[in-house]
């Protein structure tokens, strides 16, 4: 899972410098597995977002030096954002301050699809791991 978040995070700017326009909806998990699908979509040294999907969740994480907003375009869970619980659905938006610890779990019979949104640009040693209480 490391060897494969580097090679994510080394090719997102050749990404996102080779389009200015990308649809959502075309973006699928071809690998059918059970694990995070993250696709990098854009990004520049103040801000890069991703198209994350999720079949079951994401474990508790905090990021220290940056704030997110994740825009939720398919799919429902419950997400867990510092002590509070919530639903979450098509067309939310959360935001997601630096260093809140936050986790979402999918409920639906299909995988969540999230728009991540980072500032300033996430490439992957930002991420936390938090044990579960």
């Amino acid at each position: 899972m490391r060897y494969y978040i580097s090679i994510l995070f080394a090719t997102c700017f050749l990404f996102g410098k080779s389009q200015t326009v990308i649809n959502t909806d075309t973006i699928h998990n071809d690998q059918k597995s059970e694990n995070i699908f993250m696709k990098p979509l854009f990004g520049d040294s103040l801000a890069s977002s991703f198209c994350i999907i999720i079949p079951k969740e994401v474990k508790p994480h905090k990021h220290p030096y940056h704030s997110e907003h994740a825009q939720i375009l398919e799919g429902e869970g419950l997400m867990k954002l510092g002590d509070k619980t919530f639903a979450v659905k098509k067309g939310d938006l959360i935001f997601i301050p630096k260093n809140m610890v936050h986790s979402v779990k999918s409920t639906s019979a299909t995988p969540m699809k999230v728009l991540s949104i980072q500032a300033p640009y996430f490439n992957g040693s930002d991420r936390v791991m938090v044990e579960e209480k």
